[in-house]
This record gives structure tokens, C-alpha cells and sequence, in this order.
């Protein structure tokens, strides 16, 4: 039986499918459903298919019913056979929606949690509450939170929670989609499978209590990964160059430079340039980057890093660690970078000398979940890198925002 490691998106549908919150879907759905999977082709040639973890270790079995084309990928549709859990540190508090219905009756307020609950949203769940009890659903799937990491917004939430008369924490996996017509529904069809009672919204404006402020201040200090993305020659390496000058000139914290072509004769020697090991080198400086997050440190990478999926499980990994993801799309047109072409690449990939070359004989895909979009085409580094701190000093506080400030 073929292997598997899900991207983080379909580990988030894996666990709800497991969960119940699908009910009645048992497995992964076709190309107009939501809830999909889409594996290499050689992975969907047999008749079933075991999706395991990062370490290998059995996830779930898929029967493999249909396949449908999904570019260069192949989606599965089948029904799901669940083997383990996979790992998340508020394991605890990933309960089913079975479990959630026996613990809780239906005089329970469920409010649906995706950011920093503030002392006017607070007061809001509290009357809307009038001496209920509280369930806060901790919505931590993969790029859902707003402004903090899963464990952040469930450490968010947990501090929340102590500030009102009787309320729990249940952590929900529910990953957001690129369609936000699509997500409502979803959203909606997931809380109603959890919530024993009334539903209850909650605003995300204003100040936040001391105890929500203090896991936002700890989780804003914590490490962060500035992630370079874009085309050889786009100007990501000399971007990220200046920024880990500028860090160590003017941040708190050490910071560890990850380049694409240095991590890959050093890290990443022997691999060659197919899809399959271009994937890997990506990932490799995306646990190292998660590693160094872990630790409060902060890495800035450039890798070329053309496949979304790759991108999202970098993402995944370093906010898993409990840091801070930044992705950078620097988004200058091919033409500009094949006119620089300083190494010589574009020129050979045209001749024909070199295969599967981004921009040229393989694809790149454009980053829909980018924190910021910058063009360097006739833009000098200093002022491309105001629209980068700018970021940077909003999602983190490794760098004062004033220069010259220790």
C-alpha cells in the first residue's frame, strides 16, 4: 500500500473526518466538494492508500473509489478508516463531537473562536450566556487564526475562557479555504456538529483582556520566519540579505539566514533538480526555519519555493513550533528576472541545458496567502524594505520599529 504525508490543509480535514463534524461524509470528496485530497498519480495507482504522519507513522487508510485530474496531481475520492491521531500539542482538547454532546447539554452557549477574544466580546458571550455555561470552539486549523498561531489562538482563548463565569475550550481543525463563500458554509456545518445548543458570534474589535494580552505579547515575541518567495533572479536573496542585517543591527534576537542555494550545497547535497527533490530541499530549510522558531530565534529564508502545498506545509511546521510565518511573494515579472539572469540560468533553461527550470519548463505557482506582494523591478533594497519591516514589525516584535532603538 502506497504512503502519503497530507499537506496541512487535508490533516485538517482528516481530523475532522475523524472528529464527526462531517457527519454523514466518511472520506474525501470529489473535485466539487470540499473536503479533498490530491496526491502524485504514482500514489493513486493502487486500490487504497495510508496517509501518515511527518515521521511516517499511520494516519488513516482512504479506499480509493475514483480519481479525478487535479493538474498535475490526482485527487481521491474514498471513504477514510482512521488509525491514530495526529500530533497537536492541546491534544487534550480535541475532543469529537460525540464527546462534546456527552460532556455538555443543550443549555450551552457555543461560540466560535478564530481570533483574540477582546473585553467587548467578553462582555457580549457573557450576556448572551445569562448564566449558561460557555463552550469556545478554538477554530486552530491551518491558516485560520488571525494574527496568531494555532497554539497561540488556543492559548488566546484558554486565557479567555478564565475570564468568564463557566466556559471550556475545544479545539476545532477546521482549515481555511480560498473561497470565503465556501468557508462560511463549511464554518457553519462545522459548529452545528459541535454545538449542543445555541450558536452565539462574537465580535473581534478593541482592547483585549490582560490575560488574552499577555499570550499575545508572549506569542508576538516568540520566533518568527521571514520566508522569501519568487523567481530566480526576482531579488529575494538581496531582500533577505538586508534583512538580516537589519535584524542584527537592530532586532533582539540572533538571527540564522537560510538561502535556498546555500541550504542546497550544504543541507541539501546530492539532491537534484526534479520536482520531487526541489520540494524537499524547500522542506528541509522549513524545519530548520521551525527549529530555530522553536527556540525564539529568527530564520530568514529565500528559497524559490514554487509549489503552494510545499509553501503551506513550511507554514504549518514553523507555526506548529509556536512561531511567527511571514511569507514574502517577491512578485518581480519573469521578464525582469531573465533580463538580470546574473547566473547564467535562463539562458541555458531556453537552450534547452537545464530541465525543469521555474518560470521557464515548470510551473510557479503564485502565493494566494501571501503576507506581502513587492515588484523590484526599478526599486532600490531600501525602499522595498520599508513595505518589509513595515510587515515584519506588525507580526512580530523581534525588531524595534524605530531605527537605531535597542
Amino acid at each position: 500500500m502506497k504512503q502519503y504525508f497530507p499537506n496541512p490543509r487535508e490533516l485538517d480535514d482528516l481530523a475532522l473526518l475523524r472528529s464527526g463534524a462531517l457527519a454523514p461524509l466518511a472520506g474525501f470528496e470529489g473535485s466539487d466538494g470540499q473536503i479533498t485530497l490530491q496526491v502524485p498519480p504514482e500514489i493513486a495507482a493502487d486500490g487504497a492508500l495510508e496517509l501518515v504522519d511527518a515521521e511516517g507513522a499511520p494516519l488513516a487508510r482512504v479506499s480509493i473509489e475514483s480519481t479525478y485530474a487535479a493538474g498535475e496531481l490526482v485527487g481521491v475520492v474514498g471513504g477514510v478508516t482512521p488509525c491514530e491521531r495526529g500530533d497537536f500539542a492541546f491534544r487534550q482538547l480535541l475532543l469529537d463531537t460525540g464527546e462534546v454532546r456527552q460532556r455538555y447539554g443543550p443549555s450551552t452557549l457555543t461560540v466560535p473562536v478564530d481570533r483574540a477574544l477582546t473585553v467587548a466580546g467578553l462582555r457580549d458571550i457573557e450576556r448572551a450566556a445569562a448564566g449558561r455555561p460557555v463552550l469556545l470552539l478554538a477554530l486552530a486549523g491551518h491558516n485560520r487564526p488571525l494574527g496568531l498561531s494555532r497554539t497561540g489562538l488556543v492559548r488566546a482563548t484558554l486565557a479567555a475562557a478564565g475570564c468568564l463565569p463557566a466556559a471550556d475550550v475545544v479545539v476545532v481543525p477546521l482549515a481555511r479555504r480560498d473561497d470565503p463563500a465556501a468557508d462560511r458554509r463549511l464554518l457553519r456545518r462545522v459548529v452545528r456538529a459541535y454545538a449542543p445548543g445555541e450558536i452565539a458570534e462574537c465580535g473581534g474589535t478593541g482592547e483585549l483582556p490582560e490575560a488574552v494580552a499577555e499570550v499575545v505579547r508572549r506569542e508576538r515575541s516568540g520566533g518568527l520566519v521571514v520566508f522569501f518567495t519568487g523567481l530566480s533572479g526576482s531579488g529575494k536573496s538581496t531582500l533577505a540579505r538586508a534583512l538580516c542585517e537589519i535584524i542584527t543591527e537592530r532586532g533582539r534576537r540572533a538571527v540564522t539566514s537560510l538561502d535556498g542555494d546555500v541550504v542546497r550545497r550544504n543541507l541539501s547535497a546530492g539532491l537534484t533538480f526534479s520536482r520531487q527533490d526541489r520540494e524537499t530541499n524547500v522542506r528541509r530549510i522549513g524545519w530548520v526555519a521551525a527549529e530555530i522558531s522553536r527556540h525564539g530565534g529568527v530564520a530568514v529564508c529565500s528559497p524559490i519555493a514554487p509549489f503552494d502545498a510545499t509553501r503551506r506545509q513550511v507554514r504549518c511546521m514553523v507555526e506548529e513550533a509556536g512561531g511567527t510565518f511571514v511569507l514574502i511573494h517577491v512578485a518581480t515579472p519573469l521578464a525582469e528576472c531573465e533580463r538580470r539572469d546574473r547566473k547564467g540560468w535562463y539562458a541555458k533553461a531556453r537552450r534547452g541545458e537545464v530541465g525543469e527550470f521555474t518560470g521557464i519548463s515548470s510551473p510557479y505557482e503564485v502565493p494566494r496567502d501571501a503576507d506581502l506582494r513587492v515588484d523590484t523591478t526599478g526599486r532600490d533594497v531600501d525602499d522595498v524594505m520599508e513595505d518589509v519591516l513595515k510587515v515584519v514589525c506588525d507580526r512580530s516584535q523581534v525588531l524595534s520599529r524605530t531605527k537605531g532603538a535597542q
